[in-house]
C-alpha cells in the first residue's frame, strides 16, 4: 500500500489515495499504521476518494481503528494533498466528510498549498446534536427542568464537578476552562481524559478540550481525542473551544488558539452561525507498506 504521512500542527496521519488504491479492512489497516512502535505512527489513516456529492471525499479512522465522522487537521492535509498531486487544480473546494459538506479555501505559497481555511460548519449546543443524556447535566436548563442547550453545565467527574460546554462540530466536544495557562500545562491529561471519554453522558464517547483564556483573542488548549488519545492538535477541539469561550463571553473573533503543535486561528461571529478554522498543512514523507 501506497502512502503519504502528512500534518497539521502535529496531529498526524497516514494518507491513501483511493483514486488510486483499494483499502481493505480499513479499521484494522488503521490501528497498524497508526503504531508508533511497530507501524508507520500516526493519529489515524485517512482515505481520500471520489465523491458524488463534492470534489474529494475524506473517510477517517482513528488510531484505534474507529471510524471517526471529522478531523480539522485531516481535511487541511486533504486539501493540501489533492492540490499538490495535481488531482486538482481549484483553490475552492468541496470535501465530503462523515459529518457532511466542508468547504475549504486553499492558500498558496511559491504553487503549493501552505494554509487552509476551512468551513468547519455550524457550531451545536443542543444535547441531541452532541449527543449526550442531559440528565448527567446540572444547571444547564430552563427553569422548567428542560435542557436546550449544553453550555456552562456542572458535569461530575472522577468524584468532582466540571464547568464544561459541550459542542459538536460534528463531532462530540466537550470543553472545560482551567485558570491560567500553567494549569492547563500540568494537568494529568492522560488520567482525565479517558474518564471524559467514556462518561455515561456522552452517547458515542466524546473529545475533551482542557483549555485557558489568555487573552480574549488567545486560548491555550490541550486535547484528549475519542480514540486517539492526547494529540498535538485537533481542528474541531480548537473550534468548539474557541466558540465555547466566544459563547461564554469570554473571548472575541477571531481567536488563535495554541495547541501542542502550533497555533489554529477560528473565526465564529454567529451571522451565519458557520466556524471558519485556518491554519497550515504539511506533508512529510511518502512511502510504501506491505502486510504480513
Amino acid at each position: 500500500m501506497q502512502f503519504t504521512k502528512m500534518h497539521g500542527i502535529g496531529n498526524d496521519y497516514v494518507y491513501v489515495d483511493c483514486t488510486k488504491e483499494k483499502v481493505e479492512n480499513p479499521s484494522e489497516v488503521a490501528r497498524r499504521v497508526s503504531d508508533r512502535h511497530f507501524g508507520i505512527g500516526s493519529d489515524g489513516l485517512i482515505l481520500i476518494k471520489n465523491s458524488e456529492a463534492a470534489d474529494f471525499k475524506m473517510e477517517m479512522y482513528n488510531a484505534d481503528g474507529s471510524l471517526g465522522k471529522m478531523c480539522g487537521n485531516g481535511i487541511r492535509c486533504v486539501g493540501k494533498y489533492v492540490f499538490d498531486h495535481c488531482m486538482t487544480d481549484r483553490t475552492e473546494l468541496d470535501i465530503e466528510t462523515g459529518a457532511g459538506l466542508r468547504h475549504l479555501t486553499l492558500l498558496l505559497e511559491d504553487g503549493k498549498v501552505a494554509n487552509v481555511r476551512v468551513d468547519m460548519g455550524p457550531a451545536l449546543f443542543a444535547p441531541e446534536a452532541i449527543p449526550a443524556d442531559s440528565s448527567y447535566f446540572a444547571n444547564a436548563g430552563e427553569d422548567d427542568g428542560s435542557v436546550k442547550e449544553l453550555v456552562l453545565a456542572d458535569l461530575v467527574v472522577a468524584d468532582r464537578r466540571w464547568l464544561v460546554s459541550c459542542v459538536s462540530m460534528g463531532n462530540p466536544h466537550c470543553v472545560t476552562f482551567m485558570d491560567n495557562t500553567e494549569v492547563v500545562e500540568r494537568f494529568p491529561i492522560e488520567t482525565i481524559g479517558p474518564l471524559f471519554e467514556k462518561h455515561p453522558a456522552f452517547l458515542e464517547g466524546v473529545n475533551t478540550e482542557f483549555a485557558a483564556i489568555e487573552d480574549v483573542h488567545t486560548i491555550r488548549m490541550r486535547v484528549w481525542e475519542r480514540g486517539s488519545g492526547e494529540t498535538w492538535a485537533c481542528g474541531t477541539g480548537a473550534s468548539a473551544t474557541a466558540v465555547a469561550a466566544i459563547a461564554c463571553g469570554w473571548a472575541l473573533s477571531p481567536v488563535r488558539v495554541r495547541l501542542n503543535g502550533g497555533d489554529l486561528t477560528i473565526e465564529w461571529d454567529g451571522k451565519d452561525g458557520h466556524v471558519y478554522m485556518t491554519g497550515p498543512a504539511e506533508e512529510v514523507f511518502f512511502g510504501e507498506i506491505r502486510f504480513k
